[in-house]
């Protein structure tokens, strides 16, 4: 029958699965688990908890001369009574640390700190402040009613029509002038009103809506689509 026993370890610093031998007598436990957790014997105090979720030890291993095996143990944590003596104590131990404190009038007298960075750099909230100046007005020349042809990505497409609407509109998140334009063939994309708001009135997808800058104005007839079947008959 084995003597052996298989136990969570655990104090401030570690966490550890171990084996220990049941005939151990506690204070020859702790002499090697000063070896694991760091903890001096002389500073030890061992508890056996049933469960990691309990908060009040099962046992106290409380008697040096005793076997491990006499508190039927279950896992343990090892307790440092005296963090200030560890080694790794000190490393979570604050309690000797001086703390350097400055009030919020000292700390900005400092020339040395994050906020005389900002301020010298002008960074943040210290970042001089620029005035938006309104974009000018964009006149565009485009009577209304006059005859127009619309780019086309197309090879010999002409997209012809006449202006009915020059100006501001709801939509396009650019904002800018718009033109409508009553094409002369249904190759539009409204019938003059979108988003729920009417620009002008023309029948369904014959209307649409293009930058100033794709259109050009002029002498453009309305193109018969049948010209080229007469000029081969």
């Amino acid at each position: 029958m084995t003597s052996l026993v298989t136990l969570f370890v655990s104090s401030p610093d570690t966490r550890s699965e171990r084996r220990f031998d049941l005939q151990l007598s506690i204070s020859r436990l702790k002499e090697k688990l000063e070896l694991i957790t760091g903890i001096p014997v002389r500073n030890q105090q061992l508890a056996i908890y049933n469960d990691d979720a309990d908060s009040q030890p099962a046992k106290v291993l409380d008697d040096d001369q005793r076997p491990l095996g006499f508190y039927s143990p279950a896992d343990f944590q090892v307790v440092d009574t005296n963090p200030s003596t560890t080694f790794t104590g000190q490393l979570t131990d604050l309690s000797g640390v001086d703390k350097f404190e400055l009030s919020d009038e000292q700390y900005a007298l400092r020339q040395d700190s994050v906020l005389a960075y900002k301020q010298r750099h002008k960074v943040g909230r210290f970042a001089e402040k620029v005035e938006s100046t309104p974009a000018p007005a964009i006149t565009v020349d485009i009577p209304i009613g006059s005859r127009c042809q619309v780019e086309s990505t197309e090879p010999g497409l002409n997209k012809r029509g006449t202006v009915r609407y020059v100006g501001e509109t709801n939509f396009g998140s650019a904002g800018g002038v718009w033109v409508g334009i009553e094409y002369d063939e249904p190759m539009g994309k409204n019938d003059g009103s979108v988003q729920g708001k009417r620009y002008f009135t023309c029948a369904p997808n014959f209307g649409v809506f293009m930058r100033p800058d794709k259109v050009r104005v002029g002498d453009f007839p309305v193109e018969d689509p049948f010209e080229d079947d007469e000029n081969e008959m």
